[in-house]
């Protein structure tokens, strides 16, 4: 990719050239500010105070660059760890979202430990950037959490019925949003949060770190998100996304800490990411039963590159369970798994409607696994008793290659639906090596079918072996998605 270098001062002034836009591709350039020591321009922001627009230093990797800026410190930022500035986030929002059309803004957080409550990205062409240093430490206090609707691809909310808190960073119909920093970190503080999930006193489901809806061109790349309540990114109802090196770490015993959760979107892009959780490392999702048919929004075109995960509770890569919507094209390659429940998982139960299919996986390290593989039809877990029992998921055309794995329990699980079989399953080129302490029979199949070639320990009947004279490719797409 060809790499741009622009120099801008961080100040409010008429932009130079018009924001290049695209809809079908995302082009990510690198932007340099540069310091200055003195105070360049000032202004007033909407309650008439002053506000001095000065000029940093930072460099970062973007969608594009930004005309206009402040600093949280501008709008009374204080970054002492115990003075909430949920409303100096929302007063520097505010003020910025007037120049989305005039060059875009950035909100720069410097060095600091900056609690603050939920907020909201309402401004197109904006850019966060956390400093190295700067903290964003998310309120334990739940009047600072709203209460919202919940998506309508699911019905209801995750962990309990009716709704859900809003997101710690959420926002709905934006374009050209960078969320992005020199690896400053964002703290959700979320074990109050795993306690009340585990003594059932949740009134709300838990809130996400990062949740944008509805969005375009979207980037969140350079972060540490820690300790997150549940999710921690989770992009919904959008297209054009990148998340690219994000550390993502909680106690591998935190409830529902996945990490990056593609939710009915087109065009995703997730590389370069280290991701340690409570439950599933990456989960593709796209609805909940006959909420999810109903919304009929599939996710798509996926690619997923230098993946580093542990969960030993869960998958590495999870389609499901909520994938009513249907999830299609999905490219993985070069993941690597260490003592991790198993390499690919596919959740998905009669009720759920909607395929999975067109998976493509290539080149995985995985070490100290309970599965390799794991298909599951009947992982069950509806959001009510309205779901129709004849909605029945297709899973067809998954494809897996060039796999390492050391001390596995069980190489494969992989359990259709009675009357409804996955089909077109393809495993080529895949070296096992058993636990001491492995299952007896290392590979579990019922309702599937497909073909299998070079694959050590031999795999089930169902997965027809091919012989050394043939040897089914398992073919990744050499054509690239728009996204890469």
């Amino acid at each position: 990719m060809q790499r741009t270098y622009n120099y801008l001062s961080l100040k409010s002034q008429k932009p130079k050239m018009g924001l290049k836009q695209s809809h079908t591709r995302i082009q990510v350039i690198n932007i340099v500010f540069v310091l200055a020591a003195v105070i360049l321009t000032s202004s007033r922001d909407v309650n008439g105070r002053k506000v001095h627009h000065r000029e940093y230093y930072f460099e970062y990797s973007s969608i594009n660059g930004r005309e206009h800026s402040a600093s949280l410190t501008d709008f009374g930022g204080v970054g002492d760890g115990t003075t909430s500035n949920t409303k100096a986030f929302q007063d520097a929002i505010n003020y910025l979202s007037q120049f989305e059309s005039e060059g875009g803004s950035i909100l720069y957080v410097p060095p600091g430990k900056w609690l603050t409550g939920s907020f909201n990205i309402t401004s197109d062409h904006f850019t966060l950037f956390l400093h190295q240093d700067a903290v964003l430490l998310a309120s334990q206090d739940e009047s600072e959490w709203t209460v919202i609707e919940p998506l309508p691809s699911y019905g209801r909310g995750r962990d309990t019925e009716g709704g859900r808190y809003i997101s710690f960073i959420f926002g709905t119909n934006l374009t050209d949003v960078v969320i992005t920093g020199d690896n400053g970190t964002i703290d959700g503080q979320g074990e109050p949060w795993w306690d009340k999930f585990h003594k059932g006193e949740l009134q709300y489901t838990r809130p996400y770190l990062i949740e944008l809806l509805y969005s375009d061109n979207i980037q969140i790349s350079n972060l540490t998100l820690v300790n997150s309540p549940s999710w921690n990114i989770h992009p919904t109802y959008s297209s054009n996304v990148i998340v690219q090196g994000v550390t993502i770490t909680a106690p591998v015993t935190s409830p529902n800490t996945d990490g990056i959760n593609p939710d009915s979107c087109t065009n995703v892009q997730i590389r370069d990411c280290y991701i340690v959780s409570g439950d599933d490392c990456v989960a593709v999702k796209s609805g909940w039963d006959e909420y999810g048919i109903a919304f009929g929004m599939p996710t798509k075109q996926l690619f997923i590159k230098r993946l580093t995960c542990i969960s030993p509770s869960s998958a590495t890569i999870a389609l499901g369970s909520e994938m009513s919507g249907g999830i299609e094209d999905v490219r993985a390659e070069d993941i690597v798994a260490i003592n991790t429940e198993s390499g690919v998982r596919i959740k998905t139960a009669v009720g759920r409607g909607g395929y999975v299919k067109d998976i493509y996986v290539k080149g995985m390290t995985l070490k100290t696994m309970k599965y390799v593989f794991w298909m599951t039809g009947n992982y069950g877990s509806h959001p009510d008793n309205n779901y129709d029992p004849n909605a029945l998921p297709a899973v067809e055309n998954i494809n897996y290659r060039d796999i390492v794995a050391e001390n596995v329990t069980m190489a494969g699980r992989l359990e259709g639906i009675p009357g409804d079989p996955f089909t077109g399953i393809c495993i080529s080129n895949v070296t096992i090596e058993l636990a001491q302490n492995a299952k007896k029979l290392p590979w579990n199949c019922t309702d599937i079918s497909g073909i299998s070639s070079g694959v050590t320990p031999q795999p089930c009947d169902l997965l027809t072996q091919q012989g050394e004279e043939y040897s089914p490719s398992c073919d990744f797409p050499t054509e690239h998605l728009l996204i890469d």
